[in-house]
């Protein structure tokens, strides 16, 4: 029952990847006053398994310099690890109970920057390496907030349990307790995904298109589906950490929904940021505000256990 829980959860994510690329273009398209994709079935509901077609029967790209064995087999990896996450999905029939599945997820997500990296070095052209440099310093930075956020709430509840979060949120939300650490996290997480208005390793203007730029056909694909599959966990991520939500209710997925919605309606309303005020965004502004709050935190457990035990 484990393997067919977890092969059906991947066909699922991968089927929610499609429709999230339909569903961010018909937003962008009514952002930006037209009809988007809406030919190809009802509602152009069978475009996305159309572009999926076209991008895995394109011509395969085919480097004379660079190192072609990681290069190949890189993209593969990300989405390895991008489908791990969705591992920690608390699942109550059939399937395994996950009580370490914070530290899974830290893991995880600190091995993303490794395959833009090897991607981008894989290359050998100078274009892939300028976005993978941007990229990782990038992640590398906002890591670290996006790392002291999780902390400081880790900290408070005493658990690495995804359920221990819906239950201690029964009667009021981290939204309400911890407001500027939300904004902080949702900023991290926009960083962390590389989408507008962070999205500097694909920034058409200065990088051509980033690190992947020597990628083609079904390579492209696996790294678009491994970043599309990191937005929808970072949306189910952000629900349950700071709005409670208990998985198996239907407002749960509509939450979801919404944060979804939120990064491409980001996307199509906001310009690219600068760099360095990136940067000093994420190490003058973010980190202060993390670090009084982990502190916060740690200081509040000692005075609530101090009372406890004084009792």
């Amino acid at each position: 029952m484990f393997f067919f829980s977890t092969l059906f959860l991947m066909i699922f994510i991968l089927l929610g990847v499609a429709f999230f690329t339909l569903f961010e273009r018909k937003i962008l398209g009514y952002i930006q006053f037209r009809k988007g994709p809406n030919k190809l079935g009802v509602l152009g509901l069978f475009q996305s398994f159309s572009d999926a077609l076209k991008l895995f029967s394109k011509e395969y790209y085919f480097l004379f310099f660079g190192n072609y064995f990681i290069y190949y087999f890189v993209p593969m990896l990300g989405l390895v690890v991008s489908l791990s996450f969705w591992l920690i999905y608390p699942f109550f029939f059939n399937f395994i109970s996950f009580y370490l599945g914070f530290l899974f997820f830290l893991c995880c997500s600190g091995l993303g920057v490794y395959f833009i990296m090897i991607g981008g070095w894989s290359s050998n052209s100078v274009y892939s390496m300028l976005g993978c440099m941007r990229s990782v310093s990038q992640s590398i930075s906002y890591e670290v907030c996006f790392f002291l956020v999780i902390m400081s709430l880790l900290v408070y509840v005493e658990s690495f349990n995804l359920i221990s979060f819906f239950f201690f949120q029964r009667y009021v939300w981290f939204f309400f307790l911890c407001f500027p650490l939300f904004f902080v996290f949702f900023s991290c997480i926009l960083a962390e995904t590389n989408r507008s208005p962070f999205d500097f390793s694909e920034g058409e203007s200065e990088l051509v298109s980033g690190f992947n730029i020597e990628y083609s056909s079904f390579s492209f694909s696996l790294f678009f589906l491994a970043e599309y599959g990191n937005m929808l966990f970072m949306s189910f991520f952000l629900v349950v950490v700071f709005f409670g939500g208990f998985c198996l209710n239907l407002l749960f997925f509509f939450k979801v929904l919404f944060f979804v919605y939120l990064f491409i309606w980001i996307r199509g309303t906001f310009p690219r940021y600068r760099y360095d005020k990136l940067m000093g965004l994420c190490w003058k502004i973010y980190l202060p505000i993390v670090l009084n709050y982990f502190f916060f935190f740690i200081f509040l457990k000692v005075y609530l256990y101090f009372i406890f035990f004084s009792n």
